[in-house]
């Protein structure tokens, strides 16, 4: 399995899991949908379908292009709703309740945000058991025998008072951030509450460009979970698999 990154931040959000058989699962719809041609070289056929986490347009804007593509986008009833288009592709989907997509089985749960949001438990045959979370400020949810595991680390909370204080961000952004994303620490703790001994990657997704230190995110990461820690970047290309070789 590869991990396949095309955008991992508010300018738009796009990841492929890549089996060896070609077949891909497309998560989120936040990024142009012509990169997403080139980078499975024009081969739509192998998309078995898109996962959308909410209705926010860094990670939904190109849900159209999408489906125009005879590609199925998997969402809650909320996020359909407020996306507004009529297709018979656009399929709801329950939290917790499992559904397949090829070879991927797939769970989705409830995270808080400041709109309906999904994170995502995804399970295969190559990369094992996938915990999927972002734009949330907690998760309830406890997970075991994770594999690997993508999670958001939006900001530092030191980093966002410094900038409410020199007027780099207003008061109302700070609030938004604190409800609405999670912070190094709450990822450090969340990654802490769950069993991690089977875990392969960790991969930090959805950086803050201004309120983050992706060097210290990692270091900080890395030391407190003893695994391999990655910050994804627009073009990465990883090894997902379920074992480390």
């Amino acid at each position: 399995m590869k991990l396949i990154v095309l955008g991992s931040s508010s300018k738009g959000n796009c990841y492929l899991l890549q089996s060896e058989n070609g077949k891909c699962l497309m998560i989120e719809a936040g990024i142009d949908f012509k990169k997403v041609k080139q980078a499975i070289d024009f081969k739509t056929s192998n998309v078995v379908g898109c996962l959308l986490t909410h209705s926010h347009s860094d990670h939904s804007k190109y849900a159209k292009e999408v489906l125009s593509s005879c590609i199925e986008i998997y969402t809650s009833k909320e996020t359909k709703e407020a996306l507004g288009l009529k297709n018979d592709k656009l399929i709801e989907v329950e939290p917790n309740i499992k559904f397949q997509i090829d070879d991927f089985g797939i769970i989705p749960f409830d995270v808080p945000h400041d709109v309906q949001c999904f994170g995502y438990y995804i399970n295969h045959n190559e990369c094992g058991n996938v915990a999927f979370i972002t734009d949330c400020y907690y998760v309830p949810t406890r997970f075991t025998n994770l594999n690997n595991i993508m999670i958001e680390a939006n900001y530092d909370d030191r980093i966002l008072k410094s900038n409410v204080k020199s007027g780099k961000i207003s008061t109302a952004q700070y609030n938004r951030a604190i409800q609405s994303h999670f912070s190094y620490a709450t990822c450090r703790e969340t990654l802490l509450a769950n069993d991690l001994r089977a875990v392969n990657n960790i991969v930090l997704i959805h950086l803050s460009d201004g309120n983050s230190n992706a060097a210290e995110f990692w270091e900080g990461i890395a030391d407190a979970t003893e695994k391999q820690v990655w910050v994804a970047d627009k073009g990465m290309v990883l090894s997902f698999n379920k074992f480390p070789f």
